[in-house]
């Protein structure tokens, strides 16, 4: 391995677009952000160096042994993060990054491509939320961030339009279409920029004639090129070399093997393909290959969980192979399972928890109907309660393989002669001795009354008060005495004594003041007084003691100047219901 002579930007790109340089299986998908990609182009401006490169030369009869991919042109956050798959039916050698992808990705986006983030406070299922922008350099005034000297940014078709006496947005793709020097003249002569205050022209002329003389001429991509042809000593190098930085998914290099190992299916597209559905379902989740992967191992029944390549050899990769349609199934009625509860990203705070779910609805025969028939619903009260407890516990936190190991061997046993039965008991009897106990103490179930409005474990600490709830229906985490009251100036309106403002203010956002409510009955109750509500929703004493009793409301005064009563009689009533369900 040796350094080869270096090359321009711009012969990159080339060898980019003309996919000479191709990624092998073993690399990560690009992560880089759009602000990643302006620093990386700033820095190039101001002549920081971007780093050694790593190649792989691999000969033309050798292609067929690995898998390949393209670059990925034009990124979107939601519909195109994937590489495709690479043609290599060519007759040419072909070049493999080994190291700096997310570098020669960035190049490549920046001046071919285009980069689709989503906006701010918009829903993750608005098309309009990721408009399409491209990179830009204004070529009249320099950045007004601290650490960045040129003014590039991703910009949308509206955006890069807007012209002012400081702003004249270029778009960085063009200086590939700039080949001669004298053509930047020409440039900034045609567009006017020569005539505009003298110390603006004298930027835009500097601006544009560095951005010109780094893409086409400056040889600033320096790169090793390894040119043995065995996996096992490339991946060792990818491994070292990868070490560093950016932490490398170790499930890219194991799908990397995976793909090479599998005989009918491609594993990485399959995988890939199979973990963008699962995280579709309901209102959505953020699985990645790694839970794919960890969940094949453990439901493949293999001694060793761990991630690690021996793990991955070539008998093992066939049985997943062989059993993926079972495993998959397995895990997406989990998911539909744990949708069905009214779990999303936000709520399921460690995606292990589904793991033992999975592996027991592929000990049962893969039901299909067990997330909605009837003849299930007890047991799947036991698998609610299981979940509930281990998100709460975090049981998952440090080693996972510590707590799969012994629920899997549980449910293996009991399972074994067809009985169905989610073995809640035995899984917390044999875990209770350890550090990953799902029973709560007195002081863990105290501190449950710390979780708050918009806290990712707040849903799990009220679920487990509704055992009984159809989650298929929408349900919201609502303040009972709504919050829009909480401010000094209402509060003190409703005759609240000044004394008790830093308490109300203090606590409204408890659980104690939370409740689970459907969300059409929610959008009724909004920001009216608790106590008008309930009568007025409400006015047979029946259907509102039934309410109070479905949703832990103490028999107190409901006004909202008896707030502090209500709230340590509710504490009450809650901790007394979490130690019956939660002592196991």
């Amino acid at each position: 391995m040796s350094f080869e002579r270096p090359v321009t930007i711009k012969e990159a790109i080339d060898n980019v677009h003309r996919k000479k340089y191709l990624l092998p299986a073993i690399q990560r998908e690009f992560v880089w952000s759009a602000e990643q990609i302006e620093l990386l182009f700033d820095s190039m401006m101001r002549g920081y160096p971007i780093g050694s490169f790593l190649f792989w030369a691999v000969e033309r009869q050798n292609l067929t042994n690995y898998q390949f991919y393209e670059f990925v042109r034009d990124y979107h956050e939601r519909d195109n993060t994937h590489n495709p798959k690479a043609d290599i039916l060519g007759d040419a050698d072909i070049t493999a990054i080994l190291d700096g992808q997310q570098r020669l990705t960035a190049l490549y986006i920046g001046l071919k491509g285009s980069y689709a983030y989503k906006l701010p406070r918009k829903r993750w299922d608005n098309d309009t939320a990721f408009p399409k922008r491209k990179l830009c350099l204004n070529l009249l005034s320099p950045s007004q961030d601290y650490d960045k000297e040129y003014n590039f940014e991703f910009l949308t078709a509206t955006e890069r339009k807007h012209r002012d006496d400081n702003t004249f947005w270029f778009s960085v793709g063009d200086i590939l279409e700039i080949k001669e020097p004298h053509e930047v003249n020409d440039f900034l002569i045609e567009n006017g920029l020569n005539a505009v205050d003298k110390e603006k022209a004298k930027f835009a002329n500097r601006t544009l004639f560095r951005l010109h003389k780094l893409i086409h001429a400056d040889e600033i991509i320096n790169y090793f090129l390894e040119k043995d042809e065995s996996l096992d000593k490339v991946l060792n190098i990818f491994i070292r070399v990868n070490s560093g930085g950016t932490e490398l998914s170790y499930s890219d290099l194991l799908l990397s093997i995976a793909t090479a190992q599998w005989k009918q299916r491609d594993a990485r597209e399959e995988i890939t393909a199979f973990v963008d559905e699962i995280n579709g379902i309901g209102n959505g989740f953020n699985f990645n290959k790694d839970f794919a992967l960890k969940s094949c191992l453990v439901l493949s029944d293999f001694g060793d969980i761990a991630f690690k390549v021996d793990n991955f050899n070539s008998s093992n990769m066939l049985k997943i192979e062989k059993n993926w349609d079972d495993i998959a199934q397995a895990i997406r009625l989990a998911v539909t399972l744990v949708a069905s509860l009214g779990y999303y990203r936000d709520t399921l705070t460690s995606n292990n928890a589904l793991i033992p779910i999975a592996y027991y609805l592929y000990k049962i025969g893969l039901p299909n109907n067990y997330p909605q028939a009837s003849k299930y619903k007890d047991d799947r009260q036991a698998v609610f309660k299981w979940l509930i407890a281990s998100l709460l516990k975090r049981v998952f936190s440090g080693q996972p393989d510590n707590v799969l190991r012994p629920i899997r061997q549980i449910i293996s046993t009991e399972n074994s002669d067809g009985n169905v039965k989610f073995p809640l008991e035995k899984i917390a009897n044999t875990l209770r001795a350890g550090p990953k106990s799902i029973n709560f103490n007195d002081d863990e179930i105290d501190n449950l009354l710390y979780y708050q409005y918009g806290q990712s474990y707040t849903f799990s600490t009220l679920a487990i008060l509704y055992p009984t709830l159809d989650f298929n229906n929408k349900f919201h985490v609502d303040h009972i005495f709504p919050k829009s009251l909480f401010t000094r100036k209402r509060l003190l309106k409703q005759g609240v004594p000044s004394s008790k403002l830093d308490f109300y203010l203090d606590c409204y956002n408890y659980l104690g003041n939370l409740q689970l409510l459907e969300g059409v009955q929610n959008q009724e109750k909004s920001a009216k007084d608790f106590k008008e509500w309930l009568s007025s929703t409400y006015p047979k004493e029946s259907d509102r003691n039934d309410y109070m009793r479905k949703h832990f409301i103490p028999d107190v005064d409901l006004s909202l100047h008896n707030f502090e009563e209500f709230l340590a009689e509710r504490e009450k009533l809650l901790v007394n219901t979490f130690s019956s369900l939660l002592k196991m």
